[in-house]
């Protein structure tokens, strides 16, 4: 039986995260630092970021919405693409998105030699939003409200409010920017495949 590519990332990044717990100097030579890709041209640092995480929590939540989100939207592109075309989507919305998510964090960081950040969340969102947009009627339960659920097309703005409002009051660790961004992606790249998923978002509002 062959894996899923995101079954295959989720493998890959458990075993790089873990590798990170158990060594912290290969944690942080492999972090995003905006400033050590600028300074010192560090680049491979805009992908193996993605590949690492703080703690389990971190990395419990990015791989469990990266599966639930990544399966299903890997089905949906096969039976729209046919499954090579849909793994090269796949794997552009999750790389390039990972990118994208990247460039804010890098504008507003890279004269900063103590910013730091790791995990896969710029990625994630990036499929997180394709998928959103893909389908938008899709019931998406909410974590701290158990047997409660509401569609796509309503919880996307939702959560980029909330994303927006977060960024612009800055008291967490969390990496708001790079989810915005990482989001941003997965829209634009969803319309420029497919740009009937974005008419079909809009008119779910009506």
């Amino acid at each position: 039986m062959s894996l899923s590519f995101t079954l295959v990332l989720i493998i890959i990044i458990v075993i790089i995260s873990l590798q990170g717990f158990n060594n912290q100097s290969f944690q942080y030579k492999y972090a995003l630092s905006p400033y050590d890709v600028v300074q010192n041209k560090k680049y491979y640092q805009l992908i193996s970021h993605m590949f690492l995480h703080a703690d389990w929590t971190h990395l419990l939540f990015n791989v469990i919405s990266f599966y639930m989100f990544g399966e299903f939207l890997e089905i949906e592109l096969a039976a729209a693409y046919g499954s090579s075309l849909a793994y090269l989507h796949f794997f552009v919305l999750f790389f390039l998105g990972g990118l994208f998510s990247t460039l804010l964090p890098l504008i507003r960081n890279h004269t900063n030699p103590n910013y730091l950040s790791l995990g896969a969340s710029g990625a994630v969102s990036s499929i997180v939003f394709a998928t959103m947009l893909w389908q938008p009627q899709m019931e998406l339960g909410l974590i701290f409200l158990p047997g409660i659920s509401i569609p796509a097309y309503i919880f996307a703005p939702l959560y980029l409010i909330f994303e927006w409002y977060a960024f612009r009051k800055g008291k967490s660790n969390i990496a708001h920017d790079a989810h915005i961004g990482g989001s941003i992606f997965g829209i634009i790249y969803i319309l420029l495949i497919n740009f009937e998923k974005g008419k079909l978002f809009i008119f779910s509002f009506i």
